[in-house]
């Protein structure tokens, strides 16, 4: 990854409070695993950014670098990586996607967690 490709990627991070680097956009995903995650976020009620990676290749190729980690999605909060699909997934079904939120003071719809928690238990 060049260094150029690294810096915007840093400030892309910074500039918001939860980051999501997806395939399509928040409102038409353009895979399964990425439609998942941004289905989460946007039900949860989470203001997000949203990077389609499929708009630029060096971004598509510099996040896997940039976060070491192979697959896309990839979330950000606060600038700390979390994690692609089955990690959001599972934060989320098991709660610890609430605490996260509320440990890095990001509002999100609470009595929607629990309404998928309840939907998948």
């Amino acid at each position: 990854m060049n260094q150029e490709t690294s810096k915007v990627l840093q400030e892309t991070v910074d500039s918001s409070d939860v980051v999501l680097f997806m395939k399509g956009t928040k409102n038409t995903p353009q895979c399964g695993f990425s439609s998942k995650v941004a289905g989460v976020l946007n039900y949860l009620n989470v203001e997000y950014q949203d990077v389609n990676v499929l708009a630029d290749g060096n971004i598509r190729e510099g996040i896997k670098s940039f976060s070491d980690w192979p697959t896309i999605p990839q979330l950000y909060v606060k600038g700390e990586f979390i994690g692609g699909c089955d990690i959001v997934t599972e934060m989320t079904l098991s709660g610890e996607l609430d605490q996260l939120f509320q440990e890095k003071e990001i509002p999100f719809d609470q009595s929607a967690a629990k309404t998928i928690r309840e939907h998948n238990s």
